[in-house]
């Protein structure tokens, strides 16, 4: 290990899930410690962290949840310490709730939902963790929620043909959200889609859709790499 600690907020009905994110930000040398937000777990201070990762939720930003409060004023701190951050779904949401107003996150008047190749802006050529990215990414989306795209505070760095705000970052502080699921393996694709088939159907996915548009995803893990080895700086 390299002494440098990560704070993993899980924010999902299970404390990790099935992805196991902990693990690979664990495989660049960086000692995960891993509290439930969702089940109120937080870690007294924030004192001694070289990064934050924020996990997707079934709930909303929005909602008026106790472990919800407590997270945005976690996030409120770690942007004055200047410690990084990274969010994915409701993490990237929660993120800009937290640092550019609850207005910020709104329901969806239908969910986007597949594969989908996105647009990559031309603030993401300079980026520290997006520089990598061509004119196009592909990843994953999942959404009912979503981030506007209008605040002064954000750099847009990707967007869809439905959301343009599905990579995001906070001014020019090491703060990132995707909107996508980029820990989506080729591998665990299929038994996740399968696992997650009655709610994927109900918001308008085909399974055999998804399948056989299903990809690994590089450009948007590399992302989640390149977040860890700066944590690690």
């Amino acid at each position: 290990m390299t002494g440098k600690k990560l704070l993993f907020l899980g924010n999902g009905k299970a404390r990790i899930s099935s992805a196991r994110l902990d693990l690979r930000f664990a495989s660049h040398g960086l000692d995960v410690e891993t509290f439930w937000a969702y089940g109120n777990e937080f870690p007294e201070s924030l004192d001694g962290y070289s990064g934050i990762f924020l996990s997707g939720s079934p709930h909303g930003a929005y909602e008026d949840v106790p472990f919800i409060h407590q997270e945005h004023e976690l996030i409120r701190d770690a942007a004055d310490r200047g410690i990084p951050m990274l969010g994915i779904c409701f993490g990237h949401q929660i993120l800009a709730s937290a640092l550019c107003g609850r207005d910020q996150v709104f329901r969806r008047g239908q969910c986007e939902v597949g594969y989908k190749w996105l647009d990559v802006t031309s603030e993401a050529q300079a980026d520290p963790v997006c520089s990598h990215l061509g004119a196009k990414m592909h990843m994953f989306v999942w959404h009912n929620d979503e981030v506007r795209a209008d605040h002064p505070d954000m750099r847009v760095l990707a967007s869809s043909d439905q959301c343009p705000n599905q990579v995001w970052r906070y001014r020019d502080r090491p703060v990132w959200g995707i909107q996508g699921h980029p820990e989506i393996t080729l591998e665990t694709a299929e038994d996740w889609f399968e696992a997650s088939r009655a709610r994927l159907e109900h918001d308008g996915a085909d399974l055999g859709e998804l399948m056989r548009t299903a990809s690994e995803a590089e450009d948007a893990k590399l992302i989640l790499d390149r977040f860890a080895g700066l944590c690690r700086q």
